[in-house]
């Protein structure tokens, strides 16, 4: 059985991963409305990312017989000034992520939740790669700044992915 402090911390984090998949879907929306189809797509496939993470949790937290509790998610915001001010945005936004996975780990080690601990590492790595996928991201706009040509190329390489 899972300890209640971890339980009820999980249940959060599954809401705080859905927030996240509704914010960069919203981040997708801005995008396609503006025709950068690219952005668009890379941050749906972030949102479906996201939405996967609550589901791991959702399952993790059943398997250790934990009980669900699913809280309403909050509307994310629908406008942006611009590309830059979006993946700003997604950074911070992953760096708060981070934050929350670190004290999940925290109260694991806390609680001697061995379990939670293995399980978290998988986030624990993730964060790493989701905040270096955005760091990245700033750092080649802020690069090539306003350029057409720029943007479009940036557009064209992250609807690859």
């Amino acid at each position: 059985m899972i300890p209640v402090k971890m339980q009820d911390l999980i249940n959060a984090q599954i809401n705080a991963e859905m927030y996240s998949s509704y914010l960069y879907l919203s981040m997708s929306a801005w995008c396609s409305d503006k025709n950068w189809n690219g952005f668009a797509h890379w941050l749906r496939l972030q949102a479906q990312e996201e939405l996967a993470h609550a589901m791991k949790f959702y399952d993790y937290l059943n398997e250790r017989g934990g009980t669900i509790t699913l809280a309403a998610i909050a509307g994310p915001k629908a406008d942006w000034k611009d590309l830059p001010a979006i993946f700003k945005e997604v950074y911070a936004h992953e760096q708060k992520v981070t934050g929350m996975i670190n004290a999940l780990m925290a109260e694991a080690i806390k609680q001697k939740d061995y379990a939670s601990e293995i399980m978290l590492q998988w986030f624990v790595t993730e964060q790493v790669e989701e905040e270096a996928n955005a760091s990245e991201i700033v750092d080649t706009l802020e690069k090539i700044g306003p350029t057409a040509g720029g943007l479009y190329h940036l557009d064209r390489q992250l609807g690859q992915r």
